[in-house]
């Protein structure tokens, strides 16, 4: 892949977004920084972005290259000569709740990833989640995206890292996405705590939020599945 592909694979998720309603040129102007006929010549391909205007516009989208590109980019491209490559299974919800480790007949699909991306998340498990297979993944439904556009959109693979269950920031001055258990349900929100509720956080102003109640002898990790630590969108 070269900087032309980058640009590109960019471009239509950008456009992606516009088409969903989720953006306008003016707005990305705005948010990068540009003027609005810059925006525009590149949202219709007429010209491209600097190294330094890559990089503004995939700020302004709170964007990563590693989410714009397919899957199997993400996980296998340009690998590093013997660098290891974890298999990461794709489960239903349920197994990602309740699985301790992910059996033959509970995969629905797998994501090869390199082992160092895995590894160098910071871990803060609980004492329950700490015997669990650590790295999983879910594909999210229509439902669990729901409120979470442009962060999430329905058919985007989410890595969950099931050893890190604290509402303490994995980053400072920006919200954590975390799995968490709501009934029977998995939910994919940012996550607050006040007064013994969980304060799950959609992304969109258009969707409420949500409290969950904690009983008297419950704690927020019985409930934090893990942290999501990597998305993959479809193209």
């Amino acid at each position: 892949m070269n900087f032309q592909d980058l640009h590109e694979l960019l471009r239509r998720e950008l456009l992606r977004r516009v088409e969903r309603g989720l953006l306008t040129g003016t707005r990305l102007a705005q948010q990068a920084g540009f003027q609005q006929a810059h925006i525009s010549n590149f949202l219709n391909g007429k010209r491209s972005l600097s190294l330094d205007g890559l990089d503004r516009v995939l700020a302004a989208q709170d964007l990563t290259i590693d989410q714009i590109l397919p899957v199997e980019l993400a996980a296998n491209a340009n690998p590093i000569p013997h660098e290891a490559i974890e298999i990461v299974p794709v489960v239903s919800p349920s197994a990602a709740i309740n699985d301790m480790k992910m059996q033959p007949a509970a995969i629905i699909e797998t994501i090869h990833i390199s082992a160092s991306r895995l590894t160098d998340n910071r871990s803060l498990p609980s004492h329950k989640s700490a015997y669990f297979q650590r790295f999983v993944a879910i594909r999210a439904d229509v439902q669990q995206a729901a409120g979470m556009e442009p962060v999430l959109a329905p058919g985007t693979i989410a890595v969950i890292d099931r050893h890190y269950n604290s509402l303490s920031p994995y980053r400072p001055h920006q919200s954590t996405l975390y799995a968490v258990r709501a009934g029977n349900a998995l939910m994919l929100r940012f996550v607050d705590f006040d007064q013994n509720c969980l304060i799950l956080r959609p992304s969109s102003t258009a969707c409420p939020v949500q409290l969950l109640p904690l009983a008297e002898d419950e704690a927020p990790a019985d409930y934090l599945i893990g942290r999501v630590c990597l998305l993959f969108y479809e193209l």
